[in-house]
């Protein structure tokens, strides 16, 4: 089973994660942010991987720490639950609509982490959740796990239809890269090395 947990703490949040990628019965996610709880679920429930995540955070100023702050714990958990990456298909790609929204995400778990992001939100905020909180949270995300992440709003009008459209590709496209490929010897790579 590739699973990891950490707890992290600072003085302006504490974080737990633990994550599951074989193993999808629980997801748990209790961020204090709700709109960010709701993402966060549909990354996992898409990504067919067990989530529980526990944060309490400055939230009287506002949820940028907890934002970032859970993406970097993500970030490290899903990196050491998938080891030395052997057998793993490497590579996702998912386009997914979302009413009139539709959102994208290609990528790569390489090792060399990289975050392109072409969307454009135009309502600021949802709920106690700033959209461009997005972007902290995929960058985020993608340096602590090494992964080469592209996400789009490829079109839409509704701000939580397109960002609900980029966490729902970002788990299917995660679901596909992290499945183990009998066929494949070691890793996907022809330098025989996934860092």
């Amino acid at each position: 089973m590739r699973k990891a947990n950490k707890a992290r703490k600072t003085n302006e949040t504490a974080i737990e994660v633990a994550v599951s990628l074989d193993d999808p019965e629980v997801v748990s996610i209790q961020t204090g942010v709700g709109f960010f709880d709701h993402m966060l679920e549909l990354f996992a429930r898409h990504g067919r991987i067990g989530l529980t995540v526990k944060a309490n955070g400055d939230l009287y100023i506002d949820s940028h720490h907890t934002v970032e702050d859970v993406a970097i714990v993500l970030g490290q958990v899903i990196r050491e639950a998938l080891g030395d990456k052997k057998q793993i298909t490497r590579y996702g790609t998912a386009y997914v609509p979302m009413d009139e929204a539709l959102g994208f995400v290609s990528l790569d778990i390489s090792g060399r982490p990289y975050l392109v992001l072409d969307a454009v939100f135009d309502n600021q905020k949802l709920g106690d959740f700033d959209t461009e909180l997005v972007r902290e949270f995929l960058q985020a995300f993608a340096v602590q796990a090494g992964i080469t992440l592209h996400a789009r709003a490829l079109y839409g009008i509704n701000t939580h239809h397109k960002i609900e459209a980029i966490f729902k590709a970002l788990g299917r496209s995660f679901a596909q890269a992290i499945t183990i490929d009998p066929s494949i010897n070691g890793v996907n790579s022809t330098k025989g090395l996934i860092e």
